[in-house]
């Protein structure tokens, strides 16, 4: 295990809200506090506090006020475990006292909430970072390292399948996350927001902006989900690509995966596929695995990566810098327009 010198333990961090179930991954780290001394969680629901509580954060950390913790606490870092429509909420507490913040995935709930936190971001001088798990993946930073490198000549299309069987539903942990998951408000939409933000996330690290955005949406379990979607495709278009993605709640198993397709000078053609766990380059029916190379202690986890930023007085960069999470929102919100209309919608 690695550990950061003990100058990063004056880096205070609190939470607040524990209704989205992503904070269950990330409680422990924080309770140890090898990277930023944890000095308070706010939430009012009994029985998140509960299972808080046996995850070991200590009673005197408990408050009922975010405001109230804000002030008293005084962080240097806020991790936002809330609805998505409740992020330009957040920001606008957290921005004027300076507290940098950590949003879990997506950046808001839709396009002018997004630009509102980053205006509040400029305003004030915060660091805004918007957490995906992929972005701590050695996977993905070698898949990008192959594209650029030219492993597989030109890349001109993405595919992309991101998701699950769907949220559960079960115990605390899953309820409360599942209730807001599928309102259309607080989500900003279904799977289409869940795991559509991933695919966009993709498309515009690799390609850039596209030139226009259609989408089509499913509604396969309206018993289960009958406020929003399930299932949704989309076509992200370029001058010279495209990119194609899957965003469920629908699938047998759990997916993040992308591939890359590319074509040589030489007129030959392959593709780079990914998931978590390792990168293939395949050409025809030869497949070449690519090692992975371990990330380094400050860009493997968000917390070590924000301490990173503050400690260099440096911007978030990369997948979970305020740009292009901005830009994601924006594909949402046209994705959304598209199933409305029916039409592709540009990219403006």
């Amino acid at each position: 295990m690695w550990a950061l010198p003990l100058s990063a333990q004056q880096y205070k961090i609190a939470v607040v809200g524990l209704i989205h179930a992503h904070a269950w991954g990330h409680l422990h780290a924080m309770v140890e506090g090898r990277v930023a001394k944890l000095v308070g969680v706010a939430e009012q629901n009994p029985e998140l506090v509960a299972e808080a509580k046996k995850a070991g954060v200590p009673e005197n950390l408990f408050y009922a006020d975010y405001n109230k913790m804000l002030d008293e606490t005084k962080p240097d870092i806020v991790w936002a475990f809330v609805e998505n429509n409740r992020h330009l909420e957040i920001a606008k507490a957290c921005a004027p006292r300076h507290i940098n913040l950590i949003f879990e995935k997506p950046l808001a709930a839709n396009y002018v909430q997004a630009k509102q936190v980053k205006a509040l971001a400029q305003k004030y001088g915060i660091r805004v970072m918007t957490n995906y798990q992929m972005a701590w993946w050695p996977a993905n930073y070698a898949a990008k390292a192959a594209v650029d490198r030219g492993d597989i000549g030109k890349p001109w299309r993405l595919h992309g399948i991101v998701g699950h069987s769907g949220p559960g539903s079960n115990g605390p942990r899953n309820k409360y996350f599942f209730q807001w998951l599928t309102d259309p408000e607080k989500n900003g939409a279904g799977a289409l927001m869940d795991f559509g933000c991933y695919n966009a996330l993709w498309s515009l690290w690799y390609f850039g902006k596209p030139t226009s955005v259609y989408a089509r949406a499913d509604h396969l379990r309206p018993d289960r989900f009958p406020k929003v979607e399930d299932n949704a495709d989309i076509t992200l278009n370029y001058p010279h690509g495209v990119g194609m993605f899957e965003a469920s709640w629908d699938l047998p198993r759990s997916y993040q995966d992308l591939e890359i397709f590319g074509w040589g000078e030489d007129g030959k053609r392959g593709s780079i596929y990914m998931t978590h766990k390792g990168v293939e380059v395949r050409r025809g029916r030869d497949v070449q695995e690519l090692p992975l190379t371990p990330l380094s202690p400050d860009a493997s986890e968000p917390i070590a990566y924000m301490v990173s930023r503050i400690k260099a007085n440096g911007p978030i960069e990369g997948l979970t810098a305020i740009d292009i999470n901005v830009d994601v929102i924006h594909i949402i919100d046209l994705a959304k327009e598209s199933i409305r209309t029916g039409k592709a919608v540009k990219f403006q």
